[in-house]
Formats: C-alpha cells, sequence, structure tokens
C-alpha cells in the first residue's frame, strides 16, 4: 500500500521533504528513502516507534498524537503520506475525544505545515459511509481540494480508499488519478455493481437529499421517531446525547 499511495502522490524527481502520519515501525519510510526523499514520521505509539529506532530507520520520528494536530512550522512539507491511520480519528477512546472536533484541528494543521501545491494521499479503512463523510467533510472544510480514489471498488475484500488532497488548489484544477481496475474473473462475479472508481469533492447534492425523503414514508419533523433517529446518528458520529425515556419528545404544557 505504501508504493501504492507514493505513486499517486506523483512526486518530482528531485528530493522531497515528505511527512507520514501514523509511521509505525517506519515500512513507508524506507520506500520513501529509496526513492531519494528525506521524511519525517508521527505516531501515537511508542513501542512502533521503538521498533522503528531499532531498525535504524533514516527518517526523524516524532511521538505525538495527531487529533492534537500537527505541530510543524507553516510550509515544512512538499507532501504527506498515511497508511492505515486517519480512521481512528473517528473514534472516541476517551470522554474528552470528540472525533469532528479531532478531525477538524488535524486537517487545519495539515493544511498549515504543507506547502501550496502539496499533495497528501491517505489510505484509510472506513467501519461505516458515515466515517467517509466525516473525513471527507473535515478535509473540504480545512481548504483541501480533491476526493477519494477508490482501488478494486466492486470487491469486498481488495477494495481500498485512499483520501487524496491538494492544499492551495481550487477544485476545478485537480484531476484526480483512476483507481486501479479489476480483474476480468473479477468483474464477471460482480458485473451488477456500479461504484466508481473516483470521488471528487463537491458540494451538497440536492438531488440525493430530495431522492433520501421521497423514499419510503416521511417521517414527521421532531415527531418521537424522528427524534430517535437524530439521537441514534449522533451517538454513532461520537457525541453525547441525553437518554431515551417515556418522556423523549413529549410535547410540555404551554406556560400560562
Amino acid at each position: 500500500m505504501s508504493e501504492r499511495a507514493i505513486e499517486l502522490l506523483n512526486l518530482p524527481n528531485h528530493p522531497c521533504h515528505i511527512l507520514d502520519i501514523g509511521c509505525g515501525s517506519g515500512l513507508s519510510g524506507e520506500v520513501l528513502e529509496e526513492k531519494g526523499h528525506m521524511w519525517v514520521g508521527v505516531d501515537i505509539s511508542r513501542s512502533m516507534l521503538g521498533v522503528a529506532i531499532e531498525r535504524e530507520v533514516g527518517g526523524d520520528l516524532v511521538y505525538a498524537d495527531m487529533g492534537d494536530g500537527l505541530m510543524f512550522r507553516a510550509g515544512s512539507f512538499d507532501a504527506c503520506i498515511s497508511i492505515s491511520a486517519i480512521q481512528w480519528l473517528c473514534n472516541a477512546d476517551k470522554r474528552s475525544h470528540i472525533p469532528q472536533r479531532r478531525l477538524k484541528v488535524f486537517f487545519n494543521s495539515l493544511y498549515r505545515c504543507l506547502t501550496k501545491g502539496a499533495r497528501a494521499v491517505m489510505q484509510f479503512y472506513p467501519e461505516t459511509p458515515q466515517q467517509v463523510t466525516m473525513i471527507t467533510t473535515a478535509a473540504m472544510r480545512a481548504g483541501f481540494s480533491g476526493g477519494l480514489v477508490v482501488d478494486y471498488p466492486n470487491s469486498t475484500k481488495a477494495k481500498k480508499y485512499f483520501l487524496h488532497l491538494v492544499a492551495g488548489e481550487p477544485n476545478g484544477k485537480v484531476v484526480l488519478p483512476k483507481g486501479k481496475a479489476m480483474t476480468m474473473q473479477m468483474e464477471e462475479d460482480t458485473k451488477d455493481s456500479k461504484q466508481t472508481e473516483t470521488v471528487l469533492f463537491g458540494g451538497s447534492n440536492k438531488r440525493e437529499k430530495r431522492r433520501r425523503f421521497t423514499k419510503g414514508i416521511r417521517i414527521p419533523i421532531k415527531s418521537r421517531k424522528w427524534i430517535l433517529k437524530k439521537k441514534e446518528s449522533a451517538r454513532k458520529a461520537g457525541r453525547k446525547t441525553a437518554g431515551d425515556s417515556k418522556y423523549t419528545a413529549r410535547r410540555r404544557r404551554p406556560k400560562f
């Protein structure tokens, strides 16, 4: 996956200064070194960083939580790579962890420490479609343009998500690379699937919203069923909500 992420970065021939988020034992960094680039690795696991030190990797290593922000100077890096890391920002491992806030802090700090026009490619494993939305929305609000590149979109096991970001470039000028296609045999097995290989960032999809409301019976706004559904969505997103009871959605008596 490191080779694929570096391929999507489309780095120039001259040496670049690259940030590796969630570097672990430095496997991605070694691939970057082989291609003549310099790198700095960030990871929250002391044990994995210890393995990287034992392996005598060539990059600099930083112990930090990416959800607390990246404390590098503005314009420090020419590119960024990340393998199987950013999906952890969607989880609330502590009471103080709010996924939306941590994603916002991370992407804002990443945008700041990249040079204008720098690319970031982050491979991740989303557990739900909501996590994909959370991650892409936070990146777009931070100022990034780009979108998702999906390798083998019709395969359950081989499917890979790559968040392809560009700093300081309007979305209209960004051309996303194509995701890898499946073999002929795999395409025959899943020929009825219509998933796309790339998804470009954009505005709200009004047609999709209209389809969502017209499909089936519409739930009355602020009814008990509507409120319980909204609270369940908030819990899945990691937000704190009040507990459910027989008083949930009960209307209060008018005051005299």
